[in-house]
């Protein structure tokens, strides 16, 4: 077997069981609220414009930017409950994405509820009052029934709608089947980006078609059917849930990683450590930077890596640039004052952001640093990643030098080179340990007024790990240990080589040249 399509096997259980019960969740609770809902709505014309209209407002909210929103207002909470309970919860993950889906699907069963309820023939309702039944009696007994059908095809349109936006829980830290997707498109590993959207596909339709017998038994009044149904959803649910009895046990750690190579790579690196020491671990990747940190200060993710600008900047909200080392060292003190956490140490290599442009280019127009770009940046297009342009950097940068560009793009990572290839972007925002420069000879631009701030790999930890010894002692010999050119040469193996290696094996050939074995 292909060695991706493996481990593509080898992650199912686990990725495929937090799909479906995060799916199956929102959707228990969507029917739950929205059935209430739709009897409301359906004996009261003024309740009905309202509740229809924002389930309706909510179905035009991006889902990915539904289940980000989220994760702020659990996490203020959490804290809210903390200092006046004594006790939090946890914000990210599970959490924030079952409340997005919840909402998410509850349009289309509130919708067939309530006209369904609404075309049950009045002379039927009518003989349900000559026969001399409560208006309760009526609804559970006659409305219910004959609109059952028309129900359970809104719930099988939000199944569908939820199983696939559950794929976008990934960057709010919930596993699901979209981690293939997330870190298949960033490491162009298509066997990962495909299975992904074939698994994903496969579990819509059998969960459509499983709710297709339940709304085929209502219309034909077999039980059979309705019976055969919910037994296969259910049965369906337990083995998938199965895998996950176990996972996440007291005492183990919770690897963060955001969402490209190098940070999978350095998460699997991390990860190896504290196996090797005797610990569980499990993982959270394709973070954002504001998600990563706030996760790792209040507890939700244990240990991951981030790099001093954007803890500077972002963070700390610091615009001046008082040089690496006191930038290191200021970082350091303020962030185990203000929140906590311990910042190990350095890595030993800057993953800086660095203005790129192919030497061709650079040369016909004459550009060596961002001042000169300055000159020619109102023909030019800039790529960037998806945070670059809303980061503080990117404002310091721009206002430093005075770089107004005739387009701006974003794309993922990896596409983002890409376009710089094919001549869809004149400059992009690389990232100085990324082999893809010096494999390319792409020419990196010079910062003549020192706008772009240090950018130190530094290990993380979470203030509920502060004295762990055991997290400490099997992290600090990677402190200072790994070279750019190492990382540049971990980062190549997977984003571009002919043989690409998944992050952890190049994690595992990291570790074996920075630690060798006695």
């Amino acid at each position: 077997m292909n060695p991706r399509l493996a481990s593509a096997f080898a992650l199912l259980p686990e990725y495929l069981g937090w799909h479906v019960l995060l799916s199956f969740s929102a959707l228990v609770l969507g029917v739950a609220i929205s059935l209430p809902l739709a009897v409301a709505a359906s004996r009261s014309p003024r309740l009905r414009w309202p509740v229809l209209a924002g389930a309706s407002l909510i179905q035009t909210i991006p889902s990915l930017a539904l289940l980000a929103l989220f994760y702020p207002l659990l996490l203020a909470i959490s804290a809210l409950s903390l200092a006046t309970f004594g006790k939090g919860f946890s914000a990210l993950g599970f959490l924030p994405s079952l409340l997005a889906l919840t909402l998410y699907s509850m349009l289309p069963i509130l919708r067939n509820g309530a006209a369904g309820i609404l075309g049950v023939d009045p002379a039927v309702k009518e003989a349900a009052d000559g026969v001399g039944m409560t208006s309760r009696q009526r609804l559970f007994q006659v409305e219910l029934p004959l609109a059952a059908p028309v129900i359970m095809a809104g719930v099988r349109t939000a199944a569908v709608w939820t199983i696939g936006a559950a794929t976008l829980s990934t960057p709010v830290g919930q596993t699901s089947l979209g981690n293939y997707i997330f870190a298949g498109l960033q490491t162009e590993n298509w066997v990962f980006v495909l299975f992904g959207c074939a698994a994903s596909a496969a579990l819509a339709l059998i969960a459509d078609q499983l709710l297709g017998l339940i709304e085929a038994g209502t219309r034909n009044r077999s039980l059979r059917l309705v019976a055969l149904g919910a037994a296969g959803l259910l049965v369906g649910v337990a083995l998938a849930v199965a895998p996950l009895l176990g996972l996440g046990k007291a005492g183990s750690y919770v690897v963060g990683a955001k969402n490209f190579s190098e940070q999978y790579i350095l998460a699997e690196l991390i990860a190896d450590r504290l196996e090797k020491a005797g610990a569980q671990v499990s993982r959270k990747e394709d973070l954002g930077s504001a998600v990563a940190y706030r996760a790792l200060a209040s507890g939700e993710i244990d240990v991951y890596v981030d790099y001093s600008g954007t803890l500077w900047t972002n963070v700390l909200n610091r615009k001046d640039n008082p040089g690496r080392a006191e930038v290191l060292k200021q970082l350091t003190a303020e962030l185990k004052r203000r929140d906590g956490v311990v910042v190990l140490g350095s890595l030993g290599f800057e993953n800086a952001y660095a203005l790129t442009m192919r030497p061709d280019r650079a040369k016909a127009l004459g550009v060596a640093s961002i001042a000169d770009l300055a000159r020619e940046a109102p023909r030019l297009t800039l790529g960037s990643d998806l945070e670059f342009l809303s980061r503080p950097e990117w404002k310091a940068v721009e206002t430093a030098y005075g770089l107004k560009f005739k387009t701006k793009r974003s794309y993922q990572p990896t596409f983002m080179y890409r376009a710089l290839e094919g001549g869809e972007a004149d400059v992009i925002s690389a990232f100085s340990s990324d082999g893809r420069i010096a494999a390319d000879k792409l020419a990196v631009l010079t910062d003549p007024k020192a706008a772009i701030p240090p950018y130190d790999a530094v290990v993380l930890i979470s203030p509920k790990r502060a004295g762990d010894r055991r997290l400490t002692d099997a992290l600090k010999p990677l402190i200072g240990a790994i070279p750019v050119s190492a990382m540049q040469a971990a980062n190549y193996s997977v984003d571009r080589d002919q043989a690409k290696a998944s992050p952890a094996e190049a994690a595992k050939a990291l570790e074996r040249q920075i630690l060798p074995s006695p």
